[in-house]
């Protein structure tokens, strides 16, 4: 059967079980339907003396472009940690459309580790995206809008692009107010996906709905003919954009197909944002369970990296136990595998990709000081001396690992790695940051590139040192920093799977994100813009004669 329809099959408990399960009152849970809700932000209030349980966190080593099921093992040890009679809880990412009709097809685990219902959280859900496009685009209409009225804020540049949550390249670089009306002021103008948006970093990294305003306040606009600079507070935007996400600011309560409670909130990518699900879903999760697994999204060298260097900061949190998901084809993709060769057997590739997860293994827990342990996430297409050549190495090496056969067994096939994680979590970690806030710029950027990612030097466009000094001038230098580039490769070249040689990585622009609070720099040719595939899923996704979805998986 297809996910979707092992999905459609199960049968889902009423989301207002779900909620009695963590202790949840009825007046907290405001039903979408059966089986979703939206939990009320006040709900943290009543609960927040209580003790923090211990946080998971599920990363990965480089993926390929098929995937390595990173949501699918974080499903997998919530339910196998219930199968061990856990009071577990997952906080994971909203999905995109721009991947669901593009590569990935849905984004909501497979097989029998799936949150549910999975149509639903793949498509609509409960609007919190539109929301954010919405909020992102009414800003951009108050921009045009001052500058048609007169502009008297002298807006010169205009650095806030618009959005869209679909791939679609041509949007890219575009030309806008070409209408010819009379004050209306043509533009080079551009369109991020809407994940990417700062509004989706906004609300993932708020704390409440005041923060909220005051980080959407805070958004940088433009600048002026004096290139001082403009924020959205300048054009009393922040009260109408607020309005937009209040309900988008309330977590989303779901299940897993074994009814283990899940929260699903906020979903920036890692490649080009921050990567992780919202500090409200988390913080709430760590009050209402006593295992939280949560995920940072691709490879540790982007999604964890910034789960620890950004998040961890805002909240003062630290990960008591971090999974790294390795997969066989993963593994061999790193050691040379051609990807359309990449299920047939290949001892040399697979030796040759152990030091991908070697890498990641000594960032987590050499670089950062945390307690981690290796899920090598089987596929039916694995064989036994595969997988035991992966286990070997890694026990030579005294790195924990667990065989993880969730997919096709549900929480049963995680209750190893389950067993694995509660010790794990009482041994202490010495958990550090890889930089000092205090630090300049481009000795944040260089600390990242030469510890976590193996690079031997940085280079920097003109464009990126112009805007590095002017971020410093303004006085953002004490932000963290937000590295966007290419999962595929620890490197800024997608192509460089295996890293042998020495490499650079090139700074080609920096981007100040100020109602945020980071800011992004963009390494090597990545888009904030994705497109398409030449086979995108959209072409297998409809609908029957009973309206029942079909093609997500």
């Amino acid at each position: 059967m297809t996910d979707i329809e092992i999905a459609r099959n199960t049968k889902l408990n009423n989301i207002q079980e779900i909620a009695e399960k963590l202790n949840i009152p009825e007046e907290y849970i405001e039903q979408y339907g059966k089986y979703k809700a939206k939990i009320s932000n006040k709900l943290y209030e009543k609960v927040k003396t209580k003790k923090d349980g211990k946080l998971i966190l599920v990363t990965a080593i480089n993926p390929t472009p098929l995937g390595e099921g990173k949501t699918t093992v974080s499903i997998g040890i919530a339910d196998g940690l219930r199968k061990i009679n856990k009071n577990a809880v997952l906080a994971l990412r909203e999905p995109s459309l721009g991947p669901v009709f593009g590569i990935k097809g849905g984004a909501t685990g497979g097989g029998k580790t799936q949150i549910a219902p999975m149509e639903d959280i793949n498509l609509h859900f409960t609007g919190d995206i539109h929301a954010i496009t919405s909020a992102n685009n009414l800003l951009s209409a108050l921009i045009d809008n001052h500058i048609y009225n007169g502009n008297k804020l002298q807006i010169e540049k205009v650095v806030w692009k618009r959005c869209v949550d679909l791939n679609d390249r041509q949007l890219r670089k575009i030309k806008t107010g070409l209408a010819g009306e009379k004050n209306t002021v043509p533009r080079d103008d551009s369109f991020d996906i809407s994940v990417a948006s700062e509004i989706m970093a906004i609300l993932c990294l708020a704390t409440d709905i005041n923060d909220l305003k005051t980080k959407l306040g805070n958004i940088l606009i433009g600048y002026n003919k004096q290139n001082k600079p403009i924020y959205a507070k300048d054009l009393k935007a922040e009260g109408s954009l607020t309005v937009l996400l209040k309900d988008a600011l309330k977590p989303n309560l779901v299940q897993t197909l074994e009814h283990t409670p899940c929260i699903v909130h906020g979903g920036p990518f890692a490649n080009i944002a921050h990567g992780c699900n919202s500090i409200i879903a988390t913080k709430l999760a760590l009050k209402l369970g006593d295992y939280i697994v949560t995920e940072a999204g691709f490879g540790a060298d982007l999604g964890a990296e910034k789960f620890l260097d950004i998040k961890c900061r805002k909240i003062n949190i630290a990960p008591d136990a971090v999974v790294c998901v390795a997969t066989v084809k993963a593994i061999k993709y790193h050691g040379g595998a051609d990807i359309k060769n990449i299920l047939d057997e290949n001892m040399q590739a697979l030796e040759n990709g152990m030091s991908n997860v070697y890498r990641h293994i000594d960032n987590l827990k050499n670089k950062y000081g945390l307690n981690v342990i290796v899920a090598l996430n089987r596929y039916n297409t694995d064989t036994e001396k595969e997988l035991e050549y992966v286990q070997n190495k890694l026990k030579e090496k005294n790195i924990p690992v667990s065989l993880v056969e969730g997919w096709a067994q549900g929480g049963i096939g995680a209750k190893d790695i389950a067993e694995k994680l509660v010790k794990l979590c009482e041994n202490p970690n010495k958990f550090k940051c890889i930089y000092n806030l205090e630090e300049d710029i481009k000795a944040k950027i260089e600390k990242v590139a030469k510890n976590i990612y193996g690079a031997q030097d940085v280079n920097y466009t003109k464009e990126a040192l112009e805007n590095i000094a002017n971020i410093e001038k303004i006085g953002y230098n004490k932000l963290p920093i937000c590295i966007a580039k290419t999962q595929y490769s620890f490197s800024d070249n997608p192509e460089n799977l295996e890293c042998k040689e020495p490499f650079s990585i090139t700074v080609r622009d920096v981007e100040l994100k100020a109602g945020a609070g980071f800011i992004v720099v963009l390494c090597g040719k990545i888009y904030t813009m994705p497109g398409l595939p030449s086979n995108p899923a959209a072409e297998k996704i409809d609908i029957d004669e009973n309206e029942n979805i079909i093609g997500i998986f």
